[in-house]
């Protein structure tokens, strides 16, 4: 509920700023005119549909603005509701309700702020104040969202909702009582699914089809096999989908209106990468992100460059929790994958591996530096991407490609593993400085390390977008493998 206080407070400092108009500055901008009425009005209306962004009208004191407004009622008291209301609305819609850093750790980005002076400034100033909040949300896919979220909240108490009974691995060909418990969940999912044969509980060859469609849309393995995963996804309410679109509304809301005509997409939520140049795509990729356990960070950053045949520091966590156990069996089983384990951080002195205790070495104190040298074997591949962030990741090859061909690719400690990075990197230049794939590919060969500078720097965005929808706001859903989307709906209703 919005408390008369803090938001009279709140305008007598807006309405003191510098150049306001006449109406701003006089402190009238909802009562005592026609105009006045009609801009109350048309706010009115704006925070009755806030749920069509996935936002409550409650948030905003509704009832009270309501009140507000009656005749008789305070004018002095409707102006600082109704002008808080319009703040905390055109704020929210505009640059997000919450602030993202301090929903999760793993998030860094550079979120736009609203100008709350500006906006009262921009209220009075619209010679169409409807037009106007209407032109305060996102555009590009933002509006293809909504008509989602409109379509699944129709479908809220209109369909039924069969959850599918957890149990061993269900595969094919296997005789299951599961089996047409999945088929009318398949069904309740909107696919064609074929009728059962003579045995109703064998899991026959044309359901595992419907079942590989639904798990290559949900970017699961695509094996027909129904797992703990594919259970848990099929087990996905409604209302649960419902809240991952509200989460990825709020999530565009959090970038910039406009991501400027040369810039790098990443989506960690369905395992792509965008290059965008001169407001074209460019060049996509499928990549590889973090495990939920060491989920790859949302961020925004720059792309200078790239350089080849890169070593591989291990960070002391992996050291510490993954090496450490090996080097504790076999000392010397790390030296066959090109792994030099050095004295500290601060030295090149290599030590022998025999000459040490691993069993006194503590996991969270891992005191050695190790490190892999270049190769076909370095986990980083061929070609490394730096670029400043908080959390130490990068993007880089990879020496594990066999992984691109699984559907649900977080798999990672949190970097991002390319597929096709060489492409990549020559849709980058499109021929300018000199720049040859062909000699790239000469000085990986020859073990050779290269620094190569982007003829311009690219903006860098990797995001965590869950829900995409076609124009007519149909949704494709990714699972919430890293919880994020649900963090972010209970911030929104806390903010």
């Amino acid at each position: 509920m919005i408390r008369f206080n803090f938001f009279a407070a709140f305008l007598a400092f807006a309405l003191s700023f510098s150049g306001a108009s006449s109406s701003y500055a006089s402190g009238v901008l909802w009562t005592g005119s026609g105009p006045a009425a009609a801009r109350a009005e048309a706010l009115l209306t704006a925070l009755r549909a806030a749920g069509d962004h996935g936002l409550d009208p409650k948030w905003y004191g509704i009832a009270d603005l309501e009140k507000a407004l009656v005749p008789g009622a305070d004018p002095a008291a409707a102006e600082a509701l109704l002008s808080a209301a319009f703040v905390a609305y055109a704020s929210d819609v505009s640059t997000g309700r919450v602030r993202a850093n301090r929903v999760d750790k793993e998030i860094d980005i550079i979120q736009r702020t609203a100008d709350k002076a500006a906006l009262l400034q921009a209220a009075a100033d619209a010679p169409d104040f409807a037009a106007y909040l209407a032109s305060l949300p996102p555009k590009g896919d933002y509006p293809a969202l909504q008509k989602a979220l409109a379509k699944w909240r129709e479908k809220r108490g209109k369909v039924t909702y069969t959850p599918m009974v957890d149990g061993p691995a269900l595969k094919p060909g296997m005789v299951d009582g599961r089996v047409p418990t999945l088929r009318k969940r398949l069904a309740e999912l909107d696919f064609t699914v074929p009728p059962a044969g003579a045995v109703a509980d064998l899991y026959d060859e044309p359901l595992v089809a419907i079942v590989k469609a639904y798990q290559e849309m949900k970017g699961l393995t695509v094996d027909g096999v129904i797992g703990a995963k594919t259970v848990r996804s099929l087990n996905t309410t409604i209302d649960e989908r419902i809240e991952q679109i509200v989460a990825n509304l709020e999530r565009r809301r959090w970038l910039p209106e406009d991501l400027g005509s040369r810039f790098v997409f990443v989506n960690t939520g369905d395992y792509s990468m965008m290059f965008v140049n001169e407001g074209k795509v460019a060049f996509q990729s499928q990549v590889i992100v973090g495990t939920p356990k060491d989920p790859t960070p949302e961020i925004q950053s720059t792309m200078r460059g790239f350089q080849t045949n890169p070593y591989w520091t291990v960070p002391p966590s992996i050291a510490g929790e993954e090496y450490l156990p090996i080097l504790r069996r076999d000392p010397n089983a790390l030296a066959g994958s090109g792994f030099k384990i050095f004295a500290s951080w601060n030295t090149d002195d290599e030590i022998d591996p025999n000459t040490i205790d691993w069993s006194s070495i503590h996991p969270k104190a891992f005191p050695y530096r190790i490190r892999q040298d270049s190769g076909a074997s370095n986990a980083l591949g061929y070609i490394f991407f730096p670029f400043n962030n908080k959390y130490g990741i990068y993007m880089h090859d990879t020496a594990s490609r066999w992984l691109f061909t699984e559907g649900s690719r977080n798999f990672s400690h949190g970097c991002i593993r390319l597929q096709n990075p060489l492409d990549f990197v020559d849709r980058v230049f499109n021929g300018k400085n000199g720049f040859s794939k062909e000699r790239v590919q000469q000085v990986i060969a020859a073990g050779q390390q290269a620094h190569y500078t982007f003829p311009e720097p690219i903006t860098l965005y990797v995001t965590y977008r869950t829900v995409s929808a076609s124009p007519e706001g149909v949704p494709t859903f990714r699972d919430d493998v890293y919880g994020r989307d649900k963090r972010v709906v209970r911030a929104m209703g806390r903010s």
